[in-house]
């Protein structure tokens, strides 16, 4: 009875009287940028950069704007950044702007809402306005992407350039000239107007154009036709790491040959690959319409079999200029980069060129068909363990980008991160699987590529999509209940990964007590040791835990991201008898842990043996579906 007599003395005490405080109301939130319309500005704008001061990473911008009468002035620095999904902008690298026109300098103001917002008030007489500033590349990582060494530089000219508010992008017309190194080369899909020494004077275009092509600059390069239109540009630490042979190159020309075979159409008038090889210049991996930007470790060309998990960089970018460049998300396609972008379809913008990138470089021979198996089996491994499926749909995975910014996780498994790559690769494994049960072999995601990025040949506008797009283009392949199809593996959650295409496609998923090569190429390029399915840890670099599936053993023995693993039984961590006592099935295991300056001994219980993925054909089986998804094509 007593809890019931507090709950009336609860009851019947006097409420506090909130009207009694101080209570402001609401100031209103006023807009005041220009809307973008879609209508031509006049005039040219004229950008110059001088890049020449690698060693501090200082960029010297000076940027001309015509205006066409006196008043308010809004310049934008972007925010949302294509191919980024979210707003990754970054206006505290811009630094010592001025503003001056008609021989005397304007004052400017931030806009207190719109932050990536500068007002110049114009006075009566100017013609344009001049804006002098720096960019200040970061010097070590902790500051952000290192973009300048002092052998090759990454310009990407959202991050130098402002542009005025009102306008689409693509109605704002700039040219741009840019000081380099002496002696350096620079690749970008802008075409040279003209050249003066270590100085290049680049052709107007729309400020659309400019903003996705970047440049690639450096000491030591190497430029290769790939097929007509279509160069490989290659910037390297040391002139050694850009040889690749004949064969390699081979391999190359074969990704474009297969993509256009896959696609039927090409949507650039050029393009090229911008490849960097550093181990000091941040590695980078963004989609363009006309050229990709890619970064990877200087070894790619010179240790071809220890590159491997590599080789599939250059096939993934290059399907994004069909796939999110050219046919984009109706809702992620903006006009300007302040309006946001929303990402309700990343799971086909990313999803369906993750696999694209694995088929096209399997039927170029960038990997071979076993390495691409190899790696299904690790993704499909990985998300029919996903704790995390049990609260959170592939579909909210997709604001990922924005919810989380990229940042590390503690427990990746159960909060999810993008997983609308790799489980949306997962979902076109599975249409293509059922598009080739439905029509008896007749059709396949083939023809679905064909039908949706295979229009208008040579256009390199945008031509958007919608969910009802897809679904109508999958039943012009073959008719089925496609809507319903996709809603269920992406709109709700769901126990289990989509993997129906391993039994369709003649396969099924085991493990085993040895990784394969792809397994291995993915440790050696994290420089980690995968235990995942042996107990769900990770291990990094001097026992360093970097990753903990939720709920898994290392999860119960109450290990977390940044513990260090001191020793296993008494004895100090060497990962070889680690293993081969996992194999043993010994347990349990007692763990000496350090987190912080804080020891501790915990309990790991564990009795699977190691574990590692792959898919092993049925037996009795031949030539299967999966098989003929990764054959090259005559």
């Amino acid at each position: 009875m007593r809890p019931r007599v507090l709950l009336i003395l609860f009851a019947v005490l006097p409420l506090p009287d909130f009207a009694a405080n101080s209570a402001p109301a609401a100031l209103p939130i006023v807009d005041s940028i220009p809307p973008a319309r879609d209508v031509a500005r006049p005039g040219v704008i004229t950008l110059m950069v001088d890049a020449s001061d690698v060693t501090r990473g200082i960029f010297q911008i000076t940027e001309t704007i015509p205006v066409a009468a006196a008043g308010r002035l809004t310049l934008l620095l972007p925010e949302w950044i294509p191919g980024n999904h979210a707003p990754r902008g970054d206006m505290s690298k811009i630094a010592g702007l001025k503003f001056s026109g008609g021989g005397r300098s304007l004052a400017w103001q931030r806009d207190p809402v719109e932050i990536f917002a500068l007002h110049v008030d114009v006075p009566a007489g100017v013609t344009s306005v001049q804006a002098e500033f720096q960019f200040l590349a970061p010097t070590e990582a902790g500051q952000g992407r290192i973009v300048t060494t002092p052998d090759m530089l990454n310009l990407q000219w959202f991050a130098v350039s402002l542009y005025p508010a009102g306008h689409y992008a693509r109605q704002l017309t700039i040219a741009a000239t840019v000081k380099y190194p002496a002696g350096w080369k620079a690749a970008t899909a802008l075409e040279v107007a003209a050249q003066d020494g270590a100085t290049v004077r680049y052709q107007p275009v729309s400020y659309e154009t400019l903003v996705d092509s970047p440049v690639f600059a450096g000491a030591n390069t190497r430029t290769e036709t790939l097929a007509p239109g279509v160069r490989l540009n290659i910037v390297a630490d040391q002139p050694e790491q850009l040889a690749a042979s004949e064969e390699l190159l081979g391999l190359h020309r074969n990704l474009v040959t297969q993509a256009v075979k896959l696609f039927g159409a090409q949507h650039y008038d050029h393009y090229d690959f911008l490849f960097a090889l550093s181990s000091r210049q941040s590695a980078i991996g963004t989609e363009h319409q006309r050229s990709s930007e890619n970064g990877t470790d200087p070894a790619y060309f010179t240790d071809w079999k220890g590159s491997l998990v590599d080789h599939v960089i250059l096939s993934h970018e290059y399907t994004h200029s069909w796939n999110g460049k050219y046919r984009r998300p109706a809702d992620l396609w903006t006009p300007d980069y302040r309006t946001p972008m929303q990402d309700s379809l990343l799971w086909v913008y990313e999803g369906q060129t993750q696999l694209w990138g694995y088929v096209l470089a399997a039927r170029s021979g960038l990997i071979s068909k076993q390495d691409a198996l190899d790696a299904f089996a690790t993704v499909a491994a990985t998300y029919e363990t996903r704790a995390g499926r049990a609260w959170r749909p592939l579909s909210d995975t997709n604001y990922d980008p924005i919810v989380a910014a990229r940042r590390p996780k503690a427990w990746s498994s159960w909060q999810r991160a993008e997983d609308y790559y790799q489980e949306g690769q997962l979902i076109w494994l599975e249409v293509d699987s059922l598009l080739r049960e439905l029509s008896g072999g007749a059709r396949s995601l083939d023809d679905f590529a064909k039908l949706f990025f295979g229009v208008n040949d040579r256009d390199w506008g945008q031509l958007t999509y919608t969910f009802d797009d897809i679904v109508r283009t999958l039943n012009q392949v073959h008719p089925h209940d496609w809507a319903a199809f996709l809603h269920a593996r992406v709109d709700f959650v769901t126990e289990h990964a989509p993997l129906d295409w391993i039994a369709r496609g003649g396969y099924r998923l085991v493990y085993t007590d040895a990784p394969t090569d792809w397994f291995k190429a993915a440790e050696k390029k994290r420089k980690i040791t995968d235990l995942t399915y042996s107990g769900g840890l990770v291990l990094g670099k001097e026992g360093v835990i970097s990753g903990v599936a939720w709920d898994s053993p290392a999860f119960n023995a109450g290990l977390t991201v940044g513990t260090t693993v001191v020793a296993v039984n008494g004895r100090a961590l060497d990962v070889d008898q680690f293993k081969a006592a996992l194999k043993a099935k010994k347990s349990p295991l007692s763990f000496l842990v350090k987190t912080g300056d804080l020891y501790r001994t915990v309990e790991f219980n564990y009795t699977g043996g190691l574990r590692y993925p792959r898919l092993e054909k049925i037996p009795g089986t031949t030539a299967t579906s999966l098989d003929a998804l990764l054959t090259a094509r005559p």
